[in-house]
């Protein structure tokens, strides 16, 4: 079919409220006739160099054109959002004007020279702040000839080491002193405490992160839960601290800084938002002061936190062969949190902000709420329709109102023209994830079909990752709430066969206990792992490590 007539059926589609997929798009316009060609080289913050192919359908109205921009600026942004980049160098036939002049509007549609960004800018921030970290430079767009290009060479295999003595060293000194792991999450976070291989405490912590205005309200929550949790287990410092933090975060420094969770501070306009963020990147220093000297004090990613968590009770379980092609892990709850852990144990250093991908070209009435709106499809995060109102809490909210309002019924308020779901007095965010729940495992059409498509979405958000990434594992192992029901879990897996029918999900609960520490979790209450799982995987991270 020709591309102006598959992007009408596509506007179509949008226009009427229905999803148009990205992964279906990119796929039909490769099969276009007379499509676009073009590879996306990007030059990761570490150096390292990723090539993407990338087809382009033809257009013939400013309405197809305005719809190819916004599939091109898609899949921009989610390349930079998994692998961030400080350079973005586009290879297409510079005969083709109008697809030149497309791709020159880039620069300023992602703000580059702009003093705030905002939107599609956060992609650069993020790879501005991580650049920085690595010792790169800032981020940059280059336009180049297709004749120009050269295929990248292969890099070889993988070193054939895999995670095992790393693993090993973990479990060995989890019998040695007073270890914490904290999971800091969108909602609450949560605290495992162990001595001499015997998890001791496990603690939670209301909180609501994205009102914080300070970054010393976001700070002293968390050093507060740990000095209480010290001293209600009558010890001076810790013998080491590991940390699931929800942004990106290379070598114990948080660098992502555009997160929901930092909302409130980015919107401070009595503050430097680079100086106070700098405040939580440094966390880590503040962290070593609760511990004895040379303690293995140690942050990552909430989603690689994950994976590492699998990777250890897969191995601890007898089932090291499944780390062979690496582990690839979600966490689900207030948002979608990515880890990848490679099949050599490295933890790649790249943002894997996948929570903020854009999935959905279509479903163009639902983007004409206000992001804070929970009928809109639009991130409160970026503005842009996004994976957060696909997947995560905001996501069921909106997916109950739309298949049947009745089951938000006292959760809700009018707040000028918006509909929000109640955060004062009370924060009913978590109850009203519950209750969806509890009406899914009863029977209730509506809120089974919620899972159902959540399940859909995560289907959607694996063929973004198989572009992007590439992953050997068909495997994916998902923490958090939303898999503590094995009724909802089922629809999930129900709606991700759907759009990926290779792809496994295994719910990280109690069957994924094999740990020492993880076993003892599981032993307290049986949603326990699923709720807590990634405070013991903490614990062990920071064992994983040499002391410093």
């Amino acid at each position: 079919m020709r591309g102006p007539a598959l992007i009408d059926a596509w506007l179509a589609a949008a226009e009427a409220g229905q999803p148009v997929w990205l992964g279906d798009v990119r796929k039909e316009s490769a099969a276009a006739e007379e499509s676009r060609a073009l590879v996306l080289r990007l030059t990761l913050c570490g150096g390292e160099q990723r090539d993407l192919p990338l087809s382009l359908p033809r257009w013939e109205t400013e309405a197809q054109r305005g719809f190819v921009r916004d599939l091109l600026c898609a899949c921009v942004f989610n390349a930079l959002s998994a692998l961030s980049a400080r350079e973005l160098s586009l290879y297409s036939d510079p005969a083709d004007r109008e697809l030149a002049a497309l791709l020159a509007e880039l620069p300023a549609l992602f703000q580059l020279d702009a003093p705030k960004r905002a939107g599609l800018g956060k992609a650069l921030n993020v790879a501005d702040r991580l650049s920085a970290a690595l010792g790169g430079g800032r981020f940059c767009f280059r336009f180049c000839k297709v004749q120009d290009y050269t295929p990248l060479s292969s890099s070889g295999p993988l070193p054939a080491e895999g995670p095992e003595e790393a693993l090993r060293r973990a479990l060995r000194d989890a019998g040695q002193g007073l270890c914490c792991g904290l999971d800091v999450g969108g909602t609450d976070v949560k605290l495992a405490l162990s001595r001499g291989g015997e998890l001791i405490d496990v603690r939670e912590l209301d909180w609501n992160p994205a009102a914080f205005t300070t970054p010393e309200e976001l700070i002293e929550p968390l050093l507060g839960l740990l000095r209480a949790a010290l001293a209600d287990a009558g010890a001076e410092a810790y013998a080491a601290i590991g940390v699931s933090f929800p942004d990106v975060v290379v070598r114990d420094r948080i660098v992502g800084g555009e997160t929901p969770k930092t909302a409130g501070l980015r919107d401070n306009p009595a503050l430097d938002y680079e100086t106070a963020f700098a405040e939580i990147t440094a966390l880590r220093s503040r962290l070593l002061a609760l511990c004895r000297p040379g303690a293995p004090v140690h942050l990552i990613n909430d989603g690689t936190m994950a994976a590492f968590t699998a990777a250890m009770e897969l191995f601890c379980g007898g089932r090291g062969e499944a780390l062979s092609n690496g582990v690839l892990a979600h966490t689900l709850g207030t948002d979608l949190g990515t880890g990848w852990l490679l099949p050599d144990g490295r933890v790649p250093e790249l943002p894997l902000e996948i929570y903020d991908f854009q999935l959905d070209l279509g479903s163009r009435p639902q983007r004409s709420f206000a992001p804070e709106d929970l009928r809109s499809v639009r991130n409160e995060n970026s503005g842009l329709p996004g994976v957060r109102r696909y997947l995560g809490q905001a996501a069921c909210f909106r997916m109950a109102q739309e298949l049947s309002p009745a089951l938000l019924e006292g959760f809700t308020e009018r707040r000028g023209e918006s509909l929000l779901l109640r955060t004062r007095p009370q924060d009913l965010r978590k109850p009203c994830l519950e209750h969806l729940m509890r009406e899914a495992e009863q029977g209730d059409a509506a809120a089974e079909e919620i899972f159902r498509r959540i399940g859909r979405h995560l289907g959607e958000v694996s063929r973004e990752i198989d572009w992007l990434l590439q992953p050997a594992t068909r495997t994916r192992f998902l923490f958090g709430r939303f898999v503590k029901s094995p009724r909802c879990f089922a629809l999930m897996r129900e709606g991700c066969r759907a759009v990926c029918p290779d792809l496994e999900l295994v719910a990280a609960d109690e069957t994924l206990s094999c740990s020492p520490l993880m076993r003892q979790l599981a032993a307290r209450s049986p949603d326990a792992v699923a709720r807590c799982g990634q405070a013991v995987g903490a614990i062990y991270y920071a064992l994983a490590a040499e002391a410093d």
